[in-house]
């Protein structure tokens, strides 16, 4: 597979497409996809510190790139949590190792899930879009017989849109399958 496929579509064919939609003055008003997060949060991780391991090899398998451990700020009693407890793992993916991961999720991984009929397009109000998915299962690189939970996770694009509308037209023109409905 092409590792600039994506990264090519987009100087081709998006951006000069956005340019003219949104009536930019400079090619440098274009939006561009910076980096996407792959976070997933690890509750039961306070009880067994085996599941950080194991996820830190799922997602580090699914993104190409060594994932982290994140740690916990404060003490919480009623969820049995101290300072600097790993509970969730994250990584940040930047340029080829990004569009490499966005192609697989588009082509691969999305239409894999169960009855699927696309993703809310729900944005955050500056342009960045957080997909949350219910099964780390849909990745090809999951080896369903070796997993022993079904953890979800959190996939975050940060673009450098100004505005939502803008996020939704550079993400749509990439392929992501959002629903028909528009930002409600």
């Amino acid at each position: 597979m092409d590792t600039a496929q994506l990264k090519k579509i987009y100087a081709e064919r998006i951006a000069p497409a956005l340019q003219k939609e949104f009536n930019y003055s400079s090619t440098m008003q274009i939006p561009v996809l910076k980096k996407i997060v792959i976070n997933q949060g690890l509750g039961d991780a306070t009880q067994d510190k085996k599941i950080v391991d194991v996820a830190i090899n799922e997602i580090s398998a699914v993104a190409g790139q060594k994932a982290v451990a994140t740690f916990s700020k404060k003490d919480i009693a009623n969820f049995k949590l101290r300072k600097k407890m790993p509970i969730g793992v994250m990584v940040t993916l930047r340029r080829e190792r990004m569009y490499e991961f966005f192609e697989k999720l588009i082509r691969v991984a999305l239409p894999r899930i169960r009855d699927f009929k696309g993703i809310e397009s729900k944005f955050d109000g500056r342009g960045n879009y957080t997909l949350g998915i219910t099964e780390q299962i849909i990745f090809p690189e999951i080896n369903i017989d070796a997993i022993d939970r079904i953890q979800g996770m959190n996939i975050t694009f940060v673009t450098s849109a100004k505005t939502d509308e803008e996020g939704y037209a550079l993400l749509k023109a990439f392929g992501l399958p959002f629903k028909n409905a528009k930002n409600d």
